[in-house]
């Protein structure tokens, strides 16, 4: 779950990491009002597109009554802080590294926009709770920091990982991150990703809760109502079936190698049903039928859950509905799957449905759908 600013400062301020005083409207502002008046909304870029204002007292009415007509709502909340003296900005942020499986830390001398992709940025992995991980960030700071100044950073870069870990973020990103006047450090920017896999462990903030859900698709939000996650991709040309994050991101990076890029995600939600099978071909169908959409790919993999009942459930639903678009087939099963069933009586079992191929190994599989949709000028199931 994406935290609105809002929302991300006040987890913060439970956490006695100091952010500047504010106040949420979901009215008007008075026209004594005075600060910076800021859009609550899920995507980056604000200050691009003129969602945050710096406001004198009767500026505040205008400029929200201005925010709201960009978002073309007029309720949308806005965030009134408190203007901070900022003395210089800092870009600090702490992501999850899916490749190194902990927490990196990254920090830029300079606050501002776009700041992590330019150069001079510093990085390193740490372990909150390993001895030594102060010193060693105090290490990274301290050719781009005076003394005074890298030393409470590396305090609250450490302080900051263990919110991090308490929170089961996935991303936790200041910038700016102000040094006012008297030294004293501030997080006047905050955005804050919570793992969704953690979501039972946390109450969700309202405001955020409601904006991810406005966000949502009709179709994104059928398939949460059923029990798994879809998320829509624009300018995809295959709706894809799978199950399994690591599995879809997989599958989206082979099919744009070969130029079919994904027309959809679709992932598994703590607690869903044991196979939605029906309820995925359904959602890929609805997308399939978009005229820029060419065709359907289902692939999944089995440990230990029976293939015969997947495949049983593949065959039920294509019966019961077949796909407007070409459907390409692939099935990896363990030892444990296959018991008693194996991949040559799932073929045939799958050919009586009209699959005329079902593959194993996903490179061939996307191969079949980069080479079937070249030639393809109709529908049909391959």
């Amino acid at each position: 779950m994406r935290l609105t600013e809002h929302d991300g400062k006040a987890l913060l301020r439970r956490h006695g990491i100091a952010v500047p005083e504010g106040l949420l409207l979901q009215g008007p502002p008075s026209a004594t009002a005075k600060g910076v008046l800021k859009a609550q909304v899920l995507e980056g870029g604000r200050g691009k597109r003129g969602l945050v204002r710096l406001v004198a007292p009767g500026e505040a009415p205008a400029a929200a009554a201005a925010i709201r007509g960009i978002l073309g709502d007029s309720t949308a909340p806005l965030l009134l802080e408190q203007a901070v003296a900022i003395k210089r900005e800092i870009y600090l942020a702490l992501r999850v590294d899916g490749t190194a499986q902990g927490i990196q830390l990254l920090v830029h001398p300079e606050g501002g926009v776009d700041i992590e992709t330019t150069p001079g940025l510093l990085r390193c992995d740490l372990d909150p709770e390993a001895p030594g991980q102060l010193e060693a960030i105090y290490a990274l700071l301290a050719p781009a920091f005076a003394p005074a100044l890298a030393a409470p950073l590396a305090r609250l870069a450490l302080r900051l990982a263990r919110v991090m870990v308490a929170e089961d973020l996935d991303l936790l990103e200041i910038n700016p991150l102000a040094v006012l006047e008297n030294g004293r450090l501030m997080a006047c920017d905050a955005k804050l990703v919570r793992d969704d896999s953690a979501a039972f462990r946390h109450d969700a903030p309202a405001l955020s809760a409601a904006l991810e859900d406005a966000a949502l698709t009709p179709l994104e939000r059928r398939a949460r109502d059923q029990g798994f996650q879809l998320v829509e991709l624009p300018g995809g040309t295959v709706a894809m079936v799978t199950a399994g994050a690591g599995l879809g991101m997989l599958m989206l990076d082979l099919l744009a190698d070969v130029g079919c890029p994904a027309a959809c995600f679709m992932d598994n939600v703590p607690g869903g049903p044991m196979d939605s099978t029906p309820e995925r071909l359904d959602a890929a169908y609805d997308i399939a039928r978009r005229p820029e959409v060419k065709g359907v790919m289902f692939y999944t993999t089995l440990a230990s859950r029976p293939l015969k009942a997947r495949v049983d459930a593949l065959a039920e639903a294509i019966r019961r509905s077949p796909p407007p678009k070409p459907l390409f087939v692939g099935i990896a099963a363990g030892h444990a799957a296959l018991r008693g069933y194996s991949l040559d009586q799932a073929r045939a079992d799958l050919a009586a449905v009209g699959v005329a191929a079902l593959h194993d190994n996903p490179h061939d599989l996307v191969r079949a759908v980069a080479a079937g949709l070249a030639g393809n000028h109709g529908q049909g199931i391959r």
